[in-house]
């Protein structure tokens, strides 16, 4: 009553030698006695027991079964229906779907002194059930306790400027190393990222202050750029002007034109400067 999908394999690279053991496992006296009274047992309460004889698992569960203590032949159960002997199996229920975990907020000391809180967030599902369960004692608490413990050694080692302009980078080889150390649990991480970084108050205005100070210089070296460029053209219009008489009482037309059109009671007269020469030589 199984279903037809490979199961997950009892003796994978990297499990423990139990495992090993369990298939090779050769049944006992005693064993085949309670194996013999647990069929007896089914025949006898029939149909009726077929309500314990009977589980089913969903299509992203997976039953990992216990047969007087050893794990059964033929890897993990399911999905679907398998069939179980009273007062001899015991089966315990995984789930393969991916667990989003929000890593706390970390206070973590960083290279350069600076003490920051860092939050993240972890993906990561099951993908050997039986090595979930038979390799560690609570797979997904383990794995949240090592997601804490490598993200505070993996910012320690690294400044703040590191922190913030390596986020990407940091979250890559987070994720890389926290699925190597879960690999033989059967535990694969897919995702790390990290979600804030909170810097202290102190250092917050510390910093803006020093953004504010690098903006106001270069928007004084932008305007010190702007009038010496100002300033070059000007002595070239000068140059243009100076060659030609007409130009500068045309020149001096268009001022009157533009002060005429914002001020009409504004009348000036332009005097040659070497008219006023004149005036200043016989005084």
């Amino acid at each position: 009553m199984a279903d037809n999908k490979p199961h997950y394999s009892a003796q994978e690279p990297g499990g423990p030698p139990e495992q090993a053991e369990a298939e090779e496992h050769s049944m006992g006296c005693c064993e085949i006695c309670l194996f013999i009274i647990s069929l007896l047992l089914v025949l006898l309460t029939f149909p009726i027991s077929l309500c314990v004889c009977i589980k089913v698992v969903q299509e992203y569960e997976r039953a990992v079964i216990f047969r007087l203590g050893r794990l059964a032949s033929g890897g993990a159960k399911g999905p679907g229906l398998f069939f179980i002997l009273p007062c001899m199996d015991n089966y315990i229920k995984v789930d393969l779907r991916t667990i989003t975990f929000d890593v706390p907020p970390q206070e973590i000391l960083t290279k350069d002194s600076v003490t920051v809180s860092v939050d993240a967030v972890i993906y990561f599902r099951i993908q050997n059930p039986i090595l979930s369960v038979t390799a560690v004692t609570n797979a997904h608490m383990s794995t949240q306790l090592l997601a804490q413990t490598t993200l505070r050694n993996f910012l320690g080692i690294r400044s703040l400027g590191e922190i913030l302009s390596e986020r990407e980078a940091i979250a890559n080889e987070l994720e890389t190393t926290l699925d190597a150390a879960t690999d033989p649990w059967g535990i694969k991480v897919e995702r790390v990222e990290i979600k804030d970084v909170r810097l202290p108050v102190s250092l917050q205005r510390a910093m803006a202050a020093e953004a504010e100070a690098t903006r106001e210089a270069k928007a004084k070296v932008i305007a010190a750029e702007g009038e010496q460029r100002a300033s070059k053209s000007l002595k070239e219009a000068a140059d243009v002007i100076s060659q030609s008489g007409t130009a500068l009482q045309l020149r001096y037309l268009q001022t009157l034109n533009s002060i005429a059109a914002e001020r009409n009671s504004t009348i000036i007269f332009p005097l040659p400067i070497d008219f006023m020469q004149a005036f200043a030589k016989k005084s």
